[in-house]
């Protein structure tokens, strides 16, 4: 059995004593602004066209290989908001490294890194409706909202994504 990691803090290297740091990539997927713990994240990369792969949900936009390891690549507007992602002309895809498996998150913008403190986070009551568990928080920043988005629940809550992993980890051992 896998032990479930804890990545909400990462902590300072180089100081005498330990940090904790509370980063999160912000991105943007509709007109709203999210964000993604940095302990979850291994890149922040320009979109590229992924290897459409036949009969995948319509939320997973093909697969690529990131690093040398073929990952599953998820259109998050298509899952936040039931419509595709239009252009990935200027999208950004965050690759994140979850307990089901690393995918890659399409997603509009992903260009600020922010931290946020435990105190700036309101617990919503959204978070304890199943089909949006993922949405563990909104910051309350200066003159912006920002939903944190946990990402195994997230990966999790993706119909499929099980069988997904199945054939991921398939395929590498046949590679």
């Amino acid at each position: 059995m896998r032990r479930k990691r804890d990545n909400r803090f990462l902590f300072k290297k180089g100081s005498d004593k330990l940090e904790v740091l509370n980063k999160y990539i912000i991105f943007k997927t509709g007109e709203e602004e999210y964000g993604i713990h940095i302990g979850s994240v291994i890149s922040v990369e320009k979109a590229q066209a992924a290897n459409p792969v036949p009969k995948l949900p319509a939320f997973v936009r093909g697969i690529m290989k990131v690093r040398d390891e073929l990952i599953p690549i998820i259109d998050v507007e298509h899952c936040f908001y039931q419509t595709p992602l239009s252009s990935i002309e200027d999208a950004r895809m965050i690759v994140v490294r979850t307990e089901a498996i690393p995918v890659g998150l399409l997603v509009k913008e992903a260009n600020d890194i922010v931290e946020i403190q435990e105190e700036e986070k309101k617990q919503i009551g959204l978070a304890g409706y199943g089909r949006t568990n993922y949405f563990t928080a909104v910051a309350s920043l200066k003159d912006r909202l920002i939903t944190i988005v946990d990402a195994d629940l997230f990966t999790a809550s993706l119909e499929g994504i099980a069988d997904i992993a199945a054939y991921m980890k398939e395929a590498a051992e046949n590679s």
